[in-house]
């Protein structure tokens, strides 16, 4: 794929706090990343200097081959789409979306043309002659994106866009914004703290820690092949067991966990490393059903089963001295055939797992699978 944007070295201080630290990603033509992370991470940062709001320490903001570093933001070419949509309330919806364009002094008729375009473009026609007050927050947010599309930006960014909206406008408007995104095939950044938005709109996740990237990949690979334990337990949940690696097992009290070569050449006999294992990759009974590989990793004795809409959570208690308890989510299928009460002795069995190097987290962040 082409690239449209690249990020390079990107560093920023205020004061003696270091913000940024050696910022490097790109996006390509077309592609939808989502920066996440938690408050006070970095990402509204890197979105403010990508906008030209923001000058960074060092580093490059290169847009379409271009280094824009040293442009100011009205020369950039950057669409912006800010949390509170920043509408203009006095101007109606044709007005607020022809702004930019008469701002430019383009020709009546090519903004009367552009405007039309940009109305049918995100269904707004019933609409047009409607002032924000008088508008829904994703009437508002389709406005506020037609707005920034007008003048054909180099790419677009999102400040936190849903985060204003009720949890299910919010599911459905990322993925009209998504299919939107694709229809005009123009680059974009979304910022969100929201794990299951990150999952769902993007095209590929960067997850910030303390100002650097922890890991970028896809949703699938971010999500079920964390490089470190931050990623791990900040995309969603996760159970980790500290152990080692012998030869091709993983060791822990209790436990011998076959490891496939590829993963155990990787770490020294006897190094010390993180066991994990999302909560839906465990099975609590023998597997006689299953298509997946699966491994018996021990024993334990059902906490607590708590019903929770979709699934259910089952906190279980470990067959170690030091009672460690991990969380396991079943889908109905699973709880129909096979259903489990407090105190009830199981087998806990996995389909897939990680091991990662037993980094303490503050050493760990920013660090690479070895």
């Amino acid at each position: 794929m082409t690239t449209a944007a690249s990020f390079q070295n990107l560093s920023k201080k205020f004061g003696e706090a270091i913000v940024l630290e050696n910022i490097n990603f790109e996006v390509a033509e077309g592609e939808i990343v989502v920066l996440l992370g938690a408050s006070g991470s970095g990402k509204t940062t890197i979105l403010r200097i990508i906008a030209g709001l923001e000058n960074a320490e060092t580093g490059n903001v290169i847009l379409h081959n271009k280094d824009v570093t040293e442009l100011p933001a009205r020369e950039r070419g950057v669409g912006v789409i800010f949390q509170n949509y920043a509408l203009f309330p006095q101007m109606n919806v044709e007005e607020n979306i022809g702004y930019g364009l008469r701002l430019r002094k383009k020709p009546k008729a090519e903004i009367k043309e552009r405007i039309n375009e940009l109305i049918e473009l995100v269904n707004l026609q019933e609409h047009r002659k409607k002032f924000p007050s008088q508008l829904s927050g994703g009437q508002q947010q389709r406005v506020a994106i037609a707005r920034a599309l007008a003048y054909n930006p180099e790419i677009l960014l999102f400040d936190e866009p849903f985060s204003a909206l009720d949890a299910q406008i919010r599911q459905r408007l990322r993925r009209e914004i998504r299919q939107l995104l694709k229809k005009i095939n123009v680059p974009a950044i979304f910022i969100t703290h929201d794990q299951e938005e990150a999952l769902e709109i993007g095209d590929r996740i960067a997850i910030l820690n303390q100002g650097r990237i922890e890991q970028i990949g896809t949703p699938f690979d971010v999500y079920n092949k964390p490089e470190t334990e931050y990623v791990a337990t900040f995309l969603g949940a996760a159970n980790l067991i500290l152990g080692v690696v012998n030869n091709d097992v993983f060791e822990a009290e209790n436990i011998d966990l076959k490891i496939s070569y590829d993963i155990s050449h990787k770490f020294k006999n006897g190094q010390s490393v993180k066991l994990i294992f999302r909560p839906e990759d465990v099975f609590l009974r023998k597997p006689e059903n299953l298509t997946q590989n699966y491994q018996k990793l021990i024993d334990g004795w059902v906490n607590e089963v708590s019903f929770v809409g979709a699934f259910e959570r089952v906190s279980v208690q470990l067959d170690f001295t030091n009672k460690q308890t991990i969380i396991v989510t079943r889908p109905k299928s699973e709880t129909d055939n096979f259903s489990l009460k407090s105190g009830q002795y199981v087998e806990v069995g996995l389909v897939r797992f990680r091991i990662i190097p037993n980094f303490t987290l503050s050493s760990e962040r920013g660090s690479r699978l070895i």
